[in-house]
């Protein structure tokens, strides 16, 4: 079948005195008949050439698929007298919501079945949901387009009927006050999504009557609102890339007025829980990697902070979690999470042990204060997800649940490692990799996927997948760069790889590949690179540097069209972007976002194969994006190597709702791999 050829119409656009010519900017045009039958050709393009593979798809689904405990269930967590847990039936895409009360072996009640409010809808997803105090009226937020914009529903846990009152277009993110009749919500610029009012509104009254109690005027900034562990305060937080703002409220006066807890200063960051008469405050207040301090709620400015963890050089403060006699912090250090224990008696504190030599460990849900058991997640890349309780005294730990692999799994057949590449200035750079034993040859003969992301500080730590062993089971090596742009060696580690220093993500991921091939990991006739949404934005970059190095890449919702982007201000996201990427209207950030920009450097010379996938309701990478990457790639591109672009017409940039659908997605990405190494 002959390639998609999308027509061209010249698109003069000029920034700081310098021309661009974009002859696919029309594909912007969402309505327009035109724009949506380019992308069904594509689509059908994709299909019609892997028509061949279809069935081998199909069994690689349900090869992931029959992994998957189908009849499964989360760990119930305590709260408010109530077991909590979520469970899936088997056949189900859709999650049950469950309590039992007092005891596990109390009754069940299902108190929310996704199955049944997803019926007849191509697309469902339930964000959000809480349940007022006294626990008679859960909230829910939905969404059915997969652009992220949600409408809030109420429902009886009494009688368990679904209320008249709901809450249209807005984010997804609410609290309830103490009085067991407000609701405090966020709500999204109609165009650009940026979060940016909190509304309240008291069940039984109309929507037209909410009152509008924070508006966020800075367009650098969004803001969201939450309660603190003990639920006594309301919490409205507002964010930009470097600055932060929180205000409090007394939740059990919901129609008072909120204190500013700090103002916000450029550079100046903060999250605030509480506990007693004190705001405990994770900042970057003169501490790079954050340190913890305490605030008197009566007087939480910055100037009566006191330090109660300090800053640390080598360490990053990532989280923490309070408990009537411990504090618990989350840390990372040499690019690994680390656990502490601190008695607030002043005895000494321990750290938790993990044995894997890459690994994820985090603070799992603990609601409860008085309790000397932590519940904290592990897996790793040969470990499945695992849930724990830590008794904090007698220091013994419980594994509640570790996820079970339908068919069986055995560990000792893999094995796992991280290794450090040099980067192209001399910084050594972490890599984790995971194969299976008997499939591996050190002779560079392995296909290998080698794995990034890069951006906004999100450190990509090693994790448990069972749809990987897909890959691995077939001889497929799978790698993790752990790049600059990530937080994985701390705060440093992403301010070296954001606004005038992005280039050191490509460059270092481009170091990584190098090295794999020079251990004999494997070859570049066999390696594969694959990112997703800033990821994609990688993807393009290293492939426009060294488009040698690789014999196939998959770029997932890809951030390709970074400088039309970042001058349009009206499309979502890009204001509150400005302190990751830079703003383009000042000239130096714009000719140095140029000089990356993967639509603007695609030139007339081979690439790798390319599989490249979008969403048309996407709401932070706009389907246009890879559109036009792919149309001009098809129009300049000199090689015959295989490009496909698949659109999923009916959701957003997480792709497929329910836990089978998605698999339905990577069994394609998988199969445009094992294609490629000819092991269909």
């Amino acid at each position: 079948m002959q390639a998609p050829k999308a027509k061209k119409i010249a698109q003069l656009l000029e920034t700081h005195g310098h021309q661009r010519t974009d002859n696919y900017y029309w594909m912007r045009e969402r309505e327009n008949p035109e724009v949506i039958d380019y992308l069904n050709a594509e689509n059908e393009y994709l299909k019609t050439n892997l028509k061949s593979t279809e069935e081998f798809q199909e069994n690689l689904f349900q090869e992931m698929k029959g992994r998957i405990k189908e009849d499964d269930e989360s760990v119930p967590y305590f709260k408010s007298g109530y077991f909590w847990y979520i469970k899936y039936e088997a056949g189900g895409e859709y999650p049950l919501y469950c309590r039992k009360k007092g005891n596990l072996d109390a009754s069940e009640e299902i108190f929310l079945d996704v199955n049944i409010l997803a019926e007849g809808k191509s697309y469902y997803q339930v964000g959000g949901t809480a349940a007022t105090p006294d626990l008679k009226t859960l909230a829910f937020a939905a969404d059915e387009v997969g652009r992220r914009i949600y409408e809030i529903h109420f429902k009886d846990l009494e009688t368990g009927e679904i209320l008249s009152d709901h809450i249209p277009a807005i984010t997804g993110n609410f609290a309830w006050a103490a009085d067991n009749q407000t609701i405090f919500y966020s709500k999204q610029d109609p165009d650009t999504l940026r979060s940016y009012q909190i509304y309240s509104h008291k069940l039984g009254t109309s929507t037209e009557t909410d009152i509008l109690i924070y508006e966020e005027k800075d367009e650098e900034f969004s803001c969201v609102v939450h309660k603190t562990k003990s639920e006594k305060f309301i919490l409205i937080h507002s964010e930009s890339t470097i600055s932060s703002e929180m205000r409090f409220l007394d939740a059990a006066a919901p129609t008072g007025e909120f204190t500013l807890l700090q103002a916000r200063i450029p550079h100046l960051e903060y999250a605030a829980d509480h506990y007693h008469d004190h705001f405990w405050v994770r900042t970057n207040h003169k501490a790079q990697n954050f340190k913890l301090v305490k605030a008197p709620i009566a007087a939480p400015q910055m100037e009566n902070w006191e330090d109660v963890i300090p800053h640390r050089e080598t360490v990053l403060l990532e989280d923490f979690d309070i408990f009537s006699d411990f504090l618990v912090v989350q840390e990372r250090s040499n690019g690994l999470c680390k656990i502490n224990i601190k008695p607030w008696d002043g005895t000494a504190g321990h750290s938790l042990e993990f044995d894997d030599e890459t690994y994820t460990a985090w603070i799992s849900t603990n609601p409860e204060y008085d309790t000397p058991i932590l519940r904290f997640g592990y897996n790793s890349l040969v470990t499945p997800a695992s849930t724990f309780d830590y008794h904090m005294v007698t220091k013994e730990k419980t594994l509640l649940k570790q996820q079970e692999i339908v068919g069986g799994y055995d560990a000792s057949d893999y094995t796992s490692a991280r290794i450090w590449a040099k980067a192209s200035d001399g910084v050594m750079v972490p890599i984790s990799l995971v194969y299976k034993i008997d499939k591996f040859s050190p002779d560079g003969s392995n296909p290998l996927l080698l794995y990034s992301y890069g951006s906004y500080g999100y450190s990509m730590d090693a994790y448990f997948s069972s749809s990987r062993l897909s890959l691995l089971d077939r001889g497929f090596v799978f790698a993790i760069a752990h790049i600059r742009g990530g937080e994985d060696l701390g705060r440093g580690w992403y301010e070296d790889g954001k606004m005038l220093k992005k280039r050191n993500t490509f460059t270092d991921y481009i170091s990584c590949a190098e090295h794999l091939i020079s251990e004999k990991y494997t070859s570049p006739e066999h390696l594969y690179a694959m990112g997703g949404s800033a990821g994609g934005l990688l993807m393009g970059a290293v492939m426009n540097l060294r488009p040698d190095l690789f014999n196939g890449l998959i770029a997932a919702v890809p951030f390709v069209d970074v400088v039309t982007t970042m001058l349009d201000e009206t499309i979502p996201l890009t204001t509150g972007e400005f302190q990751e990427w830079g703003n383009p209207k000042d000239k130096e950030y714009y000719e140095y976002m140029l000089s990356y920009s993967p639509y603007d450097n695609v030139e007339a010379k081979d690439y790798p194969n390319l599989l490249i996938t979008s969403g048309l309701h996407d709401s932070q990478v706009q389907y246009w994006e890879p559109t036009k990457w792919v149309a001009k790639l098809r129009e300049l591109k000199t090689d015959s190597k295989l490009l496909f672009l698949h659109t999923n017409m009916e959701a957003g940039h997480g792709g497929a709702s329910g836990r089978f659908n998605s698999l339905k997605e990577m069994a394609l990405e998988y199969t445009f791999l094992l294609y490629l190494e000819k092991l269909i």
